[in-house]
């Protein structure tokens, strides 16, 4: 695989067979989900810098982490299939092992979040899983000192005016699902971006804005809107393939490149300007599959075609409610997909659009399709109920994985997502000191 990953790419097939060889059997599909969340200095709520994600990790790497190192600075950890990273502002990321149920997925998140709780009693940090940093100004914010993320700091402003504020202040959850079949990907691929403005409300979780009401629900999701690279890829309305998906994706102008260590600024040439052996700075040199992988990776849109699929419009959400969103989606994608389809299929763009780009804001109340956001959370909330027990994913006591949708229901059921609670709290306390450390004030067991 490592000679695959290295060996030169002489001509599109070879992109194209790569999401080939991305296809499952339907007996080994899996659920991989990342979870970021912010870590603060208790004393002065402000954001940790490298120096303490440096002793966390070396106290993480005391309970059988493999440290990751970028030339002297350790950038992360790796256990089995596990690795924790940190983002552009030392947003620290688990990416979890892929598992076959959300079980699985909800016991490893919990035994993670049990042992990094264990890790800060010794120090004088504290976490917090809101979607936006409600605390800092970008400006106060330490930065990671990945070769990569410097040259994203300067390039990604140039393209979208809240590129910074997504890099540096947001925090989501993502789940990746596999595929059978080129066809399986396009119902899939669709799915997850014509329902991104039910995702972004349903999920909401991003009020705040330096101690303030940022009159957003998802603050996230509108900072998602304008950031470079991000939004609802355009081809989502077209048919789509693999063909498709690869001509769209090398017409991306590359972000970076490392070669033999070494990060190269971009200058506005594309990847397939790559492909044709034209980068000026590499003097005729072509690309290999791990060049592909690292520009697939710098396409920030919702939804995401690598080996996987991912579906990234989810807030992030603590770890009491982490399964609510992976085990909503898994029952539409992995029990209900025929059925989720059959009503997404022939929506229009404009429709799909408008309620995208007023999601944010209005939450559950945008108009899609002549419905409210919250009644099309009850066809698919059913919807995705039907998939989940037809899955028939036990746990230990004999529960099936709708166990996870509490938090779901609770929101349909009041009518008020998880942003709208939050503020309610504000409003009351007149500040935001309850959203660090005291989490379980204002989450749905879900475990």
């Amino acid at each position: 695989m490592t000679n695959q990953l290295s060996t030169p790419i002489e001509n599109k097939n070879q992109l194209v067979q790569y999401f080939i060889d991305g296809i499952k059997e339907y007996n080994n599909l899996r659920i991989g989900v990342e979870h970021e969340k912010f870590l603060f200095n208790k004393n002065n709520l402000k954001r940790i810098d490298y120096n303490q994600i440096k002793k966390i990790f070396e106290l993480l790497e005391d309970r059988g982490w493999e440290l990751q190192y970028e030339k002297d600075k350790i950038i992360g950890l790796k256990r089995k299939n596990q690795k924790i990273t940190t983002e552009p502002g030392f947003q620290y990321e688990l990416s979890g092992s892929p598992f076959k149920n959300i079980h699985l997925v909800c016991s490893e998140n919990n035994h993670h979040f049990n042992e990094l709780q264990e890790v800060l009693k010794s120090t004088s940090i504290t976490t917090s899983s809101i979607a936006y940093d409600p605390f800092n100004k970008l400006v106060d914010i330490p930065k990671s000192p990945k070769e990569r993320y410097k040259i994203m700091t300067s390039e990604m402003p140039k393209g979208g005016r809240l590129s910074l504020d997504m890099m540096y202040k947001t925090a989501g959850i993502q789940i990746n699902y596999d595929y059978v079949s080129e066809d399986d990907f396009e119902k899939k691929f669709k799915i997850g971006n014509y329902l991104a403005p039910l995702t972004i409300a349903l999920f909401a979780n991003s009020p705040f804005n330096e101690s303030k009401l940022s009159n957003f629900l998802s603050y996230r999701g509108k900072v998602w809107q304008e950031t470079n690279r991000a939004g609802i890829i355009p081809i989502t309305f077209e048919k789509i393939n693999f063909e498709k998906y690869v001509e769209c994706a090398i017409n991306y102008p590359i972000l970076f490149t490392q070669k033999n260590k070494k990060y190269y600024n971009p200058n506005g040439q594309t990847f397939n300007d790559f492909l044709n052996g034209n980068l000026s700075f590499l003097k005729g040199e072509k690309p290999t599959i791990k060049d592909f992988e690292n520009h697939l990776s710098t396409i920030f849109t919702e939804v995401r075609l690598k080996q996987v699929i991912e579906f990234r419009s989810l807030d992030t959400c603590d770890f009491s409610c982490i399964c609510n969103g992976p085990s909503f989606f898994t029952g539409l994608i992995y029990g209900s997909l025929d059925e989720t389809y059959e009503i997404i299929k022939n929506w229009k763009k404009e429709d799909v659009m408008d309620s995208y780009l007023n999601a944010p804001k209005q939450g559950l109340n945008t108009m899609l399709k002549g419905k409210k956001l919250i009644d099309w959370a009850k066809i698919f909330l059913d919807l995705s109920k039907k998939g989940l027990k037809k899955r028939n994913q036990l746990n230990q006591s004999g529960k099936n994985e709708t166990i996870y949708l509490r938090h779901i229901d609770e929101i349909i059921k009041n009518k008020k997502s998880r942003a709208e609670m939050l503020i309610e709290k504000f409003n009351k306390k007149k500040d935001l000191n309850f959203l660090v450390n005291h989490e379980e004030n204002i989450s749905y067991s879900g475990f």
